[in-house]
């Protein structure tokens, strides 16, 4: 899912980048040079930022740069507004802009930056979407026990609806550890067991705990846990 993600901003910064590229050649050095050249920057630093976050990141890595990224096409989207407004660009026909070497449609021009406004504004949007989905998943891997969640490998984060335990896909055990404060009763991998007396909460699910029992919850690699009781306190093996 993630990197469906990316290959979304991706081809959208490839967009802009094209257009901004064709805008770049025919005004600069003389013409709308600020805009132009921060339209050069914004979609090329998307893009390196896909291939290099793909290769390896982590959680607040990939935080850090997904917030940066999203406010530089956020000041980018309201740059673009400063400069087209609410400009019709149908009315514009048989009107010239000036360029470094001549002149261009008026109304290819409007077109043109119409398209980089859409997909300034679209691209922030992901950004945020994507600090949402991140920020969420984060949170639940470390209400899980995954205490470093935020400075381990981004791929190993399990999407909705999974549960500790699961591989990429949910497809085989072990891939996930969780490092639990020393004499906590949740210490044990794979299992957790909460004192007597107590209403346990996992992953949406309310146990009643009969007195003089143990809760047992076992991931399912993926799949909603087993939860059993055990007369006694259940030690470790």
């Amino acid at each position: 899912m993630r990197m469906y993600g990316h290959a979304a901003v991706f081809v959208l910064a490839v967009v802009v980048l094209g257009i901004d590229a064709y805008l770049a050649n025919i005004f600069l050095p003389d013409l709308h040079e600020d805009f132009t050249i921060f339209g050069l920057i914004v979609p090329s630093l998307t893009i390196l930022a896909c291939f290099l976050l793909n290769a390896w990141s982590l959680p607040i890595v990939e935080f850090a740069t997904l917030f940066v990224l999203g406010v530089l096409w956020l000041a980018m989207g309201a740059w673009s507004v400063d400069i087209i407004g609410n400009v019709q660009c149908d009315g514009l026909g048989g009107q010239r802009t000036a360029t470094k070497t001549g002149t261009i449609s008026a109304k290819a021009y409007c077109y043109e930056m119409k398209v980089i406004e859409a997909f300034s504004w679209m691209s922030f949007c992901l950004f945020a979407i994507f600090l949402w989905i991140l920020i969420t998943l984060t949170s639940r891997a470390k209400a899980f026990g995954r205490y470093g969640a935020w400075f381990e490998p981004i791929w190993e984060l399990p999407w909705f609806q999974q549960y500790p335990g699961a591989d990429e896909g949910g497809a085989s055990p072990g891939r996930y550890h969780y490092a639990y404060p020393a004499g906590s009763p949740m210490q044990y991998p794979g299992q957790m067991h909460y004192p007597v007396q107590q209403q346990v909460v996992n992953g949406g699910y309310v146990v009643s705990q009969q007195p003089g029992h143990s809760v047992v919850i076992q991931p399912q690699h993926g799949r909603p846990p087993v939860v059993t009781q055990v007369p006694g306190v259940v030690q470790s093996a």
